[in-house]
């Protein structure tokens, strides 16, 4: 019964917040709330960045010649490479049965119901049924760029998803699924390879705080590395690498995808108004990420919840040499866990009430973002 409760909650806050999301601009209506809506409809949903690129992908398999001749966008075949295949594979299944952008949506939303789901699974383990089902249906909304990436084409889901998917199951010495999950969200997304990092800097903690107690003889013949499924993640990043190598002729092809990389030195280089992905210097609420985060992050290490400490330090110091302006989306995985961090704070009545109050702003947001994010696209033929 808690199996399917979790689960028609999960479908429920997946499906709800988008449709009204969407609803406006299916509607062409022209304002909301003095807000100016396009009026293409879902186009506008579709063409949001960077969901045709992962359709190019996905009709293309990578292939340049196919990228040069079918598409029209003013981008190197080598850009490409930033978009792993995972995504557009299952865009290509879904295009057998319907439009690739609509199989786009599709994957999009069916990816967010398992995110909300494992969530719901994770944040059970930590709080009482009625506070599970709040600290979800918050994480279904917040932070809103969140609920944008779950409303547009687009991967995080999938890579969200799979992140938490895992980590829940390797808490559980579930090694076999933990590794399958990491599969998933390398297959993904290429910071899928930190959670390989993560895990390998837990197991080499807990060996160590092992072997200050142990002989060394001892500690060397007591040696079972039972987590050694974790190691297809980064056999399947190898995969990706040799895909691109049949598929573009170039094996690193990745490295050389153009300015899609964007980790600098040092550290900070957000704040640099003239980078090429940054272009402002009103940033001030970057700040206020990082507090949150490493505020969190503190907190789950008091907590002694090791795994989650892990998984969001290597990301958070990641995070510090990413000079892009949307850095809430690449902060998007460590999310869930500061759910967990902050689920004591994130519980208390006071807190609901003053989330009352932003669950309009973040509408707002989120239709406005949506709105101007598009790609111009002349021409769909190609993509559908």
């Amino acid at each position: 019964m808690n199996r399917f409760r979790g689960l028609a909650l999960a479908i429920g806050l997946a499906l709800i917040p988008t449709f009204l999301i969407w609803l406006p601009l299916f509607l062409r209506m022209e304002y909301v709330w003095g807000i100016p809506l396009p009026q293409e409809g879902l186009t506008t949903i579709v063409s949001n960045y960077d969901g045709p690129l992962y359709i190019v992908v996905a009709k293309s398999l990578y292939n340049p010649e196919i990228i040069k001749t079918m598409f029209s966008f003013d981008l190197p075949t080598e850009y490409y490479a930033a978009h792993f295949p995972l995504f557009p594979l299952l865009i290509r299944l879904g295009g057998f049965v319907t439009t690739h952008p609509y199989a786009m949506l599709a994957i999009t939303l069916l990816s967010s119901i398992l995110a909300l789901w494992y969530f719901y699974k994770l944040i059970s383990e930590y709080v009482e049924p009625q506070q599970a089902v709040w600290l979800t249906s918050m994480f279904s909304v917040f932070p809103a760029r969140w609920l944008i990436v779950r409303s547009v084409g687009s991967p995080e889901p999938l890579f969200v998803a799979a992140i938490i998917a895992s980590i829940f199951y390797f808490q559980k010495s579930r090694f076999w699924l933990a590794a399958f999950w990491g599969v998933i969200a390398q297959l993904t997304k290429s910071p899928g390879v930190l959670l390989f990092i993560a895990y390998g800097g837990y197991i080499a903690s807990v060996e160590f705080n092992r072997l200050e107690n142990t002989r060394f003889n001892s500690w060397v013949k007591s040696i079972k590395f039972k987590p050694y499924p974790v190691l297809l993640i980064p056999l399947s990043l190898l995969s990706v690498f040799v895909l691109y190598k049949y598929t573009m002729n170039d094996f690193l092809a990745y490295f050389h995808s153009g300015d899609n990389i964007h980790l600098l030195f040092p550290p900070f280089q957000i704040f640099n108004y003239q980078a090429s992905w940054v272009n402002t210097h009103w940033l001030e609420e970057i700040i206020f990420i990082y507090l949150i985060s490493f505020y969190g992050l503190v907190k789950l290490v008091l907590d002694k919840k090791q795994v989650m400490a892990w998984f969001v330090g290597v990301f958070f110091v990641s995070l510090l040499f990413v000079s892009h302006r949307d850095i809430l989306r690449y902060s998007l995985p460590i999310i869930p866990f500061l759910y967990v961090a902050y689920r004591d704070l994130l519980s208390k009545t006071e807190f609901k009430w003053a989330f009352a109050l932003i669950i309009v702003p973040i509408y707002l947001f989120s239709l406005a973002f949506i709105s101007r994010n598009i790609m111009p696209i002349s021409n769909w033929s190609s993509l559908l």
